[in-house]
């Protein structure tokens, strides 16, 4: 599997770089990309002169449109592991899997499709209660709330019909019935840490995962691309992967 990498100076970029190079997943490098250049990275697509099997975006949102319409022009299928996206960006992301495999998923990780299931299964069970997700990362993550907690809102939203995703609550601003509230918190070099609280008011349910290293995110990546291989056109999340 060669892969064509966005984003291959970042953090993630340079995990997923030393993946390849252990032959994780029989995977190997055919171009990498990189907007700063240097040490054999390109500019931008434009300079590439490669012949590649996936591409892989692990950018920043404002980055991932050139990765997509450079896989679309290729017919390639391409895994977007990049969050931050705007609406339109996002819809620009969806909008290429009518032409070819899209795997886009708030969160790279096995153990947040899991949660992302227990959180569903307890919403349900208490139609009523009181949903709250706190979500930590290091304090250089441009982006917030981030894209998994976001995920596990909309998980919670897909069983409460009518739900209302609230983030960042501030001055006079009482909870309402039906919200589903998003915390966010920046500090230190925290990797990731999701939590889901549910309460009744006379019991609570918490739903925790923590990321301990960064490389399970590039290990899902490249899982993610493997597992495209092949595929048809659309639209493929973790729940397909975990399904496989």
């Amino acid at each position: 599997m060669r892969v064509l990498l966005n984003g291959a100076g970042g953090a993630m970029g340079r995990e997923i770089r030393s993946l390849l190079e252990s032959g994780y997943r029989g995977g190997s490098v055919a171009g990498l990309v990189e907007i700063r250049g240097g040490d054999g990275m390109c500019k931008s697509f434009e300079e590439l002169r490669c012949e590649a099997d996936v591409v892989l975006d692990f950018s920043f949102h404002t980055a991932t449109a050139a990765a997509v319409d450079y896989a679309v022009a290729h017919a390639l299928p391409i895994v977007v592991g990049t969050t931050g996206h705007t609406a339109e960006e996002r819809a620009h992301i969806l909008a290429a899997a009518q032409k070819i495999p899209v795997f886009y998923t708030g969160n790279m990780s096995l153990g947040i499709a899991v949660l992302c299931k227990l959180v569903k299964l307890a919403v349900q069970a208490f139609p009523t209660a009181d949903v709250e997700i706190v979500e930590a990362h290091h304090n250089r993550k441009a982006d917030a709330p981030s894209g998994t907690a976001i995920m596990l809102a909309r998980a919670v939203a897909s069983v409460r019909p009518g739900a209302q995703i609230v983030t960042g609550r501030s001055g006079q601003c009482p909870r309402q019935s039906g919200e589903i509230g998003i915390s966010s918190i920046r500090l230190g070099n925290t990797v990731g840490i999701h939590e889901v609280l549910i309460s009744t008011g006379t019991q609570t349910i918490t739903l925790k995962h923590e990321a301990h290293d960064r490389a399970l995110f590039a290990q899902g990546g490249l899982d993610a691309a493997v597992f495209l291989l092949g595929r048809a056109a659309g639209h493929y999340e973790m729940d397909d992967l975990v399904a496989e």
